[in-house]
């Protein structure tokens, strides 16, 4: 998500940034994210069926927030949609999958777009989520163009933390009153409180603005349930399912809307 705190001159682009530490990426936007935390990790723990349960049936509007350089939103289609590959991807079959992914870092923004697989079916924007105007002018007109008022599913992987961090305890539950109000179903993967205390070290280690709100925060311990129980109690979502733990210890869990709060 945003550039990295480095000493790098505006006009020297993402070529400079990729030389800096990978730990001073304040907002998760790690160039070379996918490499240590990889799509097929998460994806093994999901059926493609029982996430494709929650959807209506029909053409299926998703959104991946904070989708960093695109590898899972490309991923997450390819399992969705059942492609195989031999010597080319073949024509996905009933799922009739759009997918728009989004991130707060323009120049990782880029390298997915040019590295899109499948153009007419997967989007990038540049959004910082948390600003509402920013997110209104994004989001609405994309789902206009399918005669929609909200994504039938929402991925959020290891988002959390760094709205937490950089926006505090209220930043965080206002973040998931937001992606609950704009999707049917949600994904989310949570980081636990580790990786919360590894992140803050990581910047200090290297001289960089600490996060302002790490000492004063009062959501911390088991943040995944935490998070989990506000959006049962406060979110009006229901959980479905967790799909278990990826390699790096964090759960993977799915929500839809709850059938008291549909209209």
């Amino acid at each position: 998500m945003a550039a990295p705190m480095c000493e790098v001159k505006p006009e020297r682009g993402r070529a400079e940034n990729e030389q800096c530490e990978p730990g001073a990426a304040p907002y998760g936007n790690f160039v070379n994210y996918y490499r240590f935390n990889p799509p097929g990790e998460r994806l093994r723990l999901i059926p493609p069926a029982d996430l494709a349960a929650v959807f209506p049936g029909g053409r299926t509007v998703a959104l991946d927030v904070g989708c960093n350089c695109g590898d899972f939103s490309i991923a997450m289609y390819k399992h969705l949609c059942d492609l195989k590959e031999n010597l080319k991807w073949v024509t996905p079959g009933e799922m009739d999958l759009k997918l728009l992914g989004c991130d707060i870092d323009a120049d990782l923004i880029q390298r997915a777009t040019e590295s899109n697989s499948f153009p007419e079916s997967i989007s990038y924007v540049t959004l910082d989520v948390m600003d509402l105007a920013s997110r209104a002018a994004v989001l609405k007109p994309y789902l206009d163009k399918f005669d929609r008022t909200a994504f039938d599913i929402c991925f959020c992987m290891s988002v959390t933390m760094w709205i937490h961090l950089n926006h505090g305890d209220q930043g965080l539950l206002d973040f998931l009153l937001c992606v609950s109000g704009l999707c049917k179903a949600l994904l989310i993967e949570p980081q636990p409180w580790k990786c919360y205390r590894s992140a803050a070290r990581r910047l200090r280690k290297l001289g960089q603005s600490k996060f302002d709100h790490f000492k004063s925060l009062s959501i911390k311990g088991d943040v995944a349930q935490k998070i989990q129980q506000f959006l049962i109690t406060d979110c009006k979502m229901e959980l479905v399912r967790c799909f278990g733990s990826t390699g790096w210890d964090r759960s993977l869990l799915l929500f839809k809307k709850s059938s008291l709060s549909q209209d």
